[in-house]
């Protein structure tokens, strides 16, 4: 006798909580759920700053910046009342930059108009710098257990599966929320959360998925009909265009380097950074930022951004102490960690080639 598989009738919640009891994921900034059923309640400051760093953003790569920001600034009001050059160069190497001027936004707003507590609505949550339908439903769930629907990429791929939702992505984004929202239960909703992402992160992958170890085969749709390991589909991605640009390394006797702070709009907004031309699909035409006997080096900088590729030709040149720039300062020569990741690869670059490494 076949089971009857339609929305109405699959639960999921039961069975995912009692498997998220034994192998939820250990991270710097969760609760177990053993610790949440002996009342330990998840700091809001950490499910808000762990969110903003994975956006776009794997877990192995955030979990150090995570644990940094917090040495750093244990609250968010410390985090409000930090220099914005610091914040921006402890996220230098994550990515995705806005994030970091947002996140500052955000404290300072919690800290100036919250009085250093975050809010506890999802809707109150969403008028926040940064934080957008789904960082607000994940906090509102992690943080105060509502049962708001959380979806990232990892639910959107369980719920696709589960229900055999075979329209490709984004179009069927309102279907696949409509379905994760059927199954968000009103007990333990922000454990539920956190199991569903596990679930897509270790189990309900990507690519081969473990379907055999997964503790709701029982009504998943896409299994009993083999179409688990193509969903959820998408559209076919754009090639992506190929930029170029000119960066400059000036040094002087002294080992001072020529650094600018960017604008705070744009690719790397408000970031220390080596001068550079604009970055164009056709060659770059624009005067370096001080005039100097520049030199090529043979090898170019290659780097990978979400929507083009981009290759930076590194220029070199040797100044003298009291050299004006016409743009950016000399600066004694910075821990390249600071810098973000296309500029440090050129940095490194460059620096092995003059001795400044």
């Amino acid at each position: 006798m076949s089971q009857n598989l339609n929305p109405k009738n699959i639960q999921i919640s039961g069975k995912l909580l009692r498997w998220y009891d034994q192998h939820a994921r250990e991270l710097p900034w969760r609760v177990s759920p053993t610790a949440r059923k002996g009342g330990i309640r998840p700091d809001p400051y950490h499910v808000w700053l762990s969110e903003i760093m994975l956006q776009q953003t794997t877990v192995v790569t955030v979990g150090p910046y995570f644990q940094t920001f917090l040495q750093r600034w244990p609250t968010v009001q410390m985090l409000a009342s930090a220099p914005g050059a610091e914040v921006m160069g402890e996220w230098a190497g994550l990515g995705y930059y806005a994030r970091a001027r947002n996140l500052l936004k955000c404290a300072r707003v919690i800290t100036q108009e919250y009085g250093g507590s975050f809010p506890k609505t999802e809707t109150d949550l969403l008028n926040l710098p940064g934080i957008g339908p789904y960082t607000a439903a994940a906090i509102a769930a992690i943080a105060y257990d509502l049962p708001t629907t959380v979806l990232d990429g990892n639910v959107e791929r369980v719920m696709a599966r589960l229900f055999e939702v075979s329209d490709p992505l984004p179009d069927s984004k309102p279907t696949l929320r409509a379905h994760a929202a059927s199954q968000t239960p009103t007990k333990r909703p922000g454990d539920y959360a956190q199991a569903v992402m596990d679930l897509g992160a270790t189990i309900c992958t990507p690519r081969s998925p473990s379907c055999t170890q997964c503790p709701i085969t029982v009504s998943c749709k896409s299994l009993a009909s083999g179409t688990a390991a193509n969903l959820p589909k998408k559209r076919p991605k754009p090639v992506k265009p190929t930029r170029s640009g000119v960066v400059y390394f000036a040094y002087t006797l002294e080992g001072h380097v020529l650094l600018e702070t960017r604008p705070d709009k744009g690719l790397l907004g408000g970031m220390l950074a080596l001068p550079s031309t604009d970055w164009t699909v056709e060659q770059p035409n624009a005067a370096p930022p001080i005039e100097a006997e520049w030199q090529n080096l043979p090898e170019i900088v290659r780097h990978v951004f979400t929507h083009f590729n981009l290759n930076l030709t590194v220029a070199v040149a040797k100044l003298p102490k009291n050299a004006a720039p016409m743009r950016g300062q000399f600066t004694p020569a910075p821990d390249p960690k600071t810098l973000p990741t296309v500029m440090r690869k050129a940095y490194l670059m460059a620096a092995s080639t003059t001795g400044l490494d």
